[in-house]
């Protein structure tokens, strides 16, 4: 009998969740965040969830994220070519506050005197036009690390084009044992600012992102083996990761919304909006039938141009501080109780949070909260909302109503920027509500968007571990080539293909993939001619032009067959599905629910109004249940409120699906 466990770990800003498999038995386990040192509450949670058996492990980690935007990493240094040094400061020149008149851009991770210029040349085809000088990168590299530097990111002008330059500068760097990133390595494409910063983040974030994987690592025991979410959907090993941890900036969000389309689609939908609320952030992302992946992210103000999941976060949690502004209105985030203290009735904090609120209308109910292992101070709210209140002139009541409308309003912009503002209609779509918080506002938020219908999964306060486990393991490849689509244009993709295919082969297999697992998909980054900037649409040999015009006439309104078509870069995602724990159905009932999934009846506030209403125990609930509102369905890891206007059935899969009424 194989004793193995396999685990997806996801560590957020207030909780670190863990997903598991033994056998056919599934099990989630929820534990208070370490955020001075995430690995222990990582490695605390993998204790208890194992109990000695061999692990086998896919983590979302935090580290690099955090390290970002709290500017804590390495001390870095960039070698570019002389004249070039200050592109990373200088950027695009954008102007991201139009009206501030005493705006100033953050200042770079890498300060001008670590920013080192040195001879040699290469044209934009890959010609040589100067060659380096081996004696001035040994005596730069050294002049660095005299200097303390931590990490070095090289980028060189179209080093994707002739990459023997930076590999050269590699080896002197990794001769005077320096860590080094090349961009020709993370990043194949032109653009040589983003390049540069995408280059200089995986640096600054290396070293700590390698103490961080080997120090789990150092716990585990022989047998066990981890890989790490990406934030292109996929997972890869831990080495890879520890080498280019700029790949992970948002692998935790990443693994929500994998998980998240995987549940859509096991209960028959393929058009989704993922909402995953937790503690301290909502992300949102649209998938129409796929991944939805951009090129063009930023983090913490900085480009990231690596693959990545298509996420729109906004700062509204269960954690999120409500406030009186200086104008007298009330506010709620971006500035959240975290973990510590967290929000009052956690019984440290002093500030009053989203999750107050709900206990404060009855929407939580303390004994089933974590299972009842966690004890919820309803009697310390009192006094701070009849203060805020009296501030406000308004009543208690209507100060938490108040407070969930106006996070409910910064949840419901955030759906909209991804799918009105990108010309679709959010009620084509269903939304898959998870997280910790997210079934408290799911329903609000879909009658707010005239969305129709909001799935409910199993465990939802962890789906983003679970996206860990139904993962593919992914690699990204990508070339610029800069070609008309005339003449020979399918030839020149074809060649540009060929050594990524094979790359990808060789990577996809080392990670442990049989051959017959593993897919090569390749896409075209393309524009018509003149434009700035590109759309990504498959390669399917000749029928690609016409599938990129379509895509523009969708995001545009309009395309032109007769101008010039230009391909920018030319891109592959090497997929390997590997062995996969399978979703469980749940026993079967008729549509009303059993008794004993009846375990309380709690008094809450509907737009004023006080109600008793049934609160249902998720764990008891079979297929065909049927859940009028208004009712609460409590579990481990979260809570659903299903307001009056919303009713929900109990699907095969154990999913909560609601219909939301207008």
């Amino acid at each position: 009998m194989d004793e193995r466990i396999v685990v997806g770990v996801d560590t957020g800003g207030t909780f670190t969740d863990l997903v598991f498999k033994a056998g056919e038995e599934w099990g989630v386990y929820k534990l208070l965040s370490t955020p001075a040192n995430p690995a222990l509450a990582v490695l605390e949670g993998l204790k208890a969830v194992a109990r000695g058996k061999a692990k086998t492990i896919v983590h979302g980690s935090t580290v690099a994220t955090n390290a970002l935007l709290e500017r804590k990493g390495a001390k870095t240094a960039l070698i570019t070519n002389r004249g070039m040094e200050d592109v990373l400061e200088i950027g695009r020149q954008n102007r991201p506050h139009l009206y501030a008149l005493t705006w100033e851009p953050s200042p770079p991770l890498v300060p001008a005197p670590l920013r080192m210029g040195i001879k040699g040349r290469v044209l934009p085809g890959g010609r040589v036009l100067e060659e380096i000088d081996p004696g001035e990168i040994e005596e730069t590299v050294k002049t660095l690390v005299d200097q303390g530097v931590e990490s070095l990111a090289v980028s060189l002008l179209f080093s994707f084009a002739h990459p023997h330059h930076e590999l050269e500068v590699g080896r002197i760097a990794r001769k005077m044992k320096l860590p080094v990133s090349l961009s020709h390595q993370i990043l194949s494409e032109f653009r040589e600012y983003e390049r540069t910063s995408t280059t200089v983040i995986n640096a600054y974030v290396l070293p700590i992102m390698e103490k961080y994987i080997s120090y789990i690592q150092s716990h585990l025991g022989p047998s066990d083996s981890m890989r790490i979410m990406q934030s292109n959907g996929g997972s890869i090993s831990a080495a890879r990761a520890s080498q280019e941890p700029v790949r992970t900036i948002l692998s935790g969000p990443a693994g929500g919304a994998v998980g998240g389309l995987e549940v859509a689609r096991a209960a028959g939908f393929q058009k989704v909006i993922t909402f995953d609320m937790g503690g301290t952030s909502t992300d949102v992302s649209l998938m129409d039938g796929k991944l939805a992946l951009t090129t063009e992210a930023q983090v913490a103000g900085f480009p990231v141009k690596v693959p990545m999941m298509e996420i729109h976060t906004v700062g509204a949690g269960g954690g999120s501080i409500a406030f009186i502004d200086k104008g007298g209105s009330l506010r709620v985030g971006p500035q959240s109780a975290g973990a510590h203290p967290g929000p009052i009735c956690y019984g440290r904090g002093n500030e009053i949070t989203v999750t107050d609120a709900h206990l404060f209308l009855g929407r939580l109910v303390p004994q089933y909260f974590l299972g009842g292992k966690m004890r919820l101070y309803r009697e310390r709210l009192q006094g701070p909302f009849q203060d805020m209140a009296q501030r406000l002139g308004i009543t208690p009541l209507e100060l938490a109503e108040g407070i969930l409308s106006v996070a409910n309003a910064t949840m419901e912009r955030a759906i909209r920027v991804i799918s009105v503002e990108r010309g679709y209609h959010p009620g084509d779509f269903l939304l898959v509500s998870f997280g910790g918080a997210g079934g408290l506002h799911a329903a609000f938020l879909a009658r707010a968007l005239s969305i129709p219908r909001v799935l409910f999964p199993r465990d939802p306060g962890t789906l983003s571990a679970l996206g860990m486990l139904l993962a593919d393991v992914i690699k990204d490849y990508s070339i610029t080539i800069m070609e008309e689509t005339s003449g020979s244009w399918l030839e020149k993709v074809e060649r540009a293909l060929e050594p990524m295919k094979k790359q990808a082969l060789t990577d996809l297999l080392e990670e442990g993939l049989d051959r017959e697992r593993i897919f090569l998909e390749p896409t075209l980054d393309m524009r018509y001619k003149g434009q700035s900037f590109e759309i990504t649409v498959p390669f399917t040999g000749k029928e690609t032009l016409e599938s990129f015009h379509r895509s523009h006439e969708r995001l545009y309104g309009y395309c032109n067959r007769e101008r010039p078509v230009e391909i920018v870069n030319v891109r592959l995602r090497g997929r390997g599905i590997p062995p996969k724990p399978r979703l469980t159905p749940i026993r079967e009932g008729n549509s009303t629910p059993p008794r004993e999934a009846w375990v309380a009846t709690v008094t809450t506030v509907f737009h004023g109004t006080e109600m008793e209403i049934p609160v249902f125990q998720r764990e008891r609930l079979l297929a065909n249940n049927l859940l009028p509102g208004p009712a609460l369905v409590v579990e481990y890891s979260a809570t659903l409120v299903i307001p009056p206007f919303a009713k929900g059935r109990v699907d095969p899969l154990g999913n909560i699906i609601l219909e939301v009424g207008p």
